[in-house]
């Protein structure tokens, strides 16, 4: 008798303990009117997140673009300054090469000098022309091709009877040069003139 009221009294026990646990988890109306705030606060705490995510991505992808545009503008300015730089150099020595140019137009003369020392000057000419080449700059302006006001300069008008001579480079005055694409300087010409009166007179 005993031991079935010791049993009775343990089982009593247990159910007490187990509809106490129970209730631990029940939510009475306050409760869940909380849970509910907690909840939705939290909502607003992950917009408010996501919004300044979405500014703080925004902001550094901007700077982002901002520094590799900086870059790609300095390095521009660098190669542009790097490629004015070169053509004043260049330009500066184009009056070196004209000096030589002047020395050999006169063919009588420049042969009559010793062969030992035009021979010298000569390979220092052919030297400064092989550092112009390096550096992709050409001559421009020869006698008989078209005169183009964008490589051309003209210094004076050559009367012709001669129709297809028109607007035709009849004498290089000095040579123009070309630095790639871009002219440094322009050749200074004089060209042909077609007179058609002359021509009709002479006939």
């Amino acid at each position: 008798m005993k031991d079935e009221e010791k049993e009775i009294s343990i089982d009593s026990t247990r159910d007490d303990s187990t509809e106490s646990e129970v209730l631990e988890f029940e939510f009475n109306e306050d409760g869940e009117e909380d849970l509910k705030k907690t909840i939705k606060k939290l909502r607003a705490d992950l917009k408010i997140c996501k919004k300044e995510k979405e500014e703080y991505l925004n902001g550094w992808q901007k700077e982002r673009a901002d520094f590799v545009n900086y870059r790609k503008q300095e390095d521009d300015r660098r190669s542009n300054f790097s490629e004015s730089v070169r053509e004043r150099i260049l330009t500066r020595f184009l009056t070196v090469l004209d000096s030589f140019n002047m020395a050999f137009a006169n063919k009588e003369s420049w042969n009559k000098v010793d062969e030992n020392w035009r021979k010298g000057v000569e390979y220092i000419y052919a030297q400064l022309n092989t550092i112009f080449e390096e550096y992709d700059v050409k001559e421009v302006g020869e006698e008989g091709e078209d005169f183009d006001p964008n490589i051309h300069q003209s210094i004076d008008m050559t009367k012709t009877d001669v129709k297809e001579n028109n607007h035709k480079i009849s004498e290089v005055i000095q040579k123009g040069y070309k630095l790639g694409d871009r002219v440094i300087r322009a050749a200074r010409v004089n060209v042909f003139e077609y007179n058609e009166s002359e021509s009709i007179t002479e006939k």
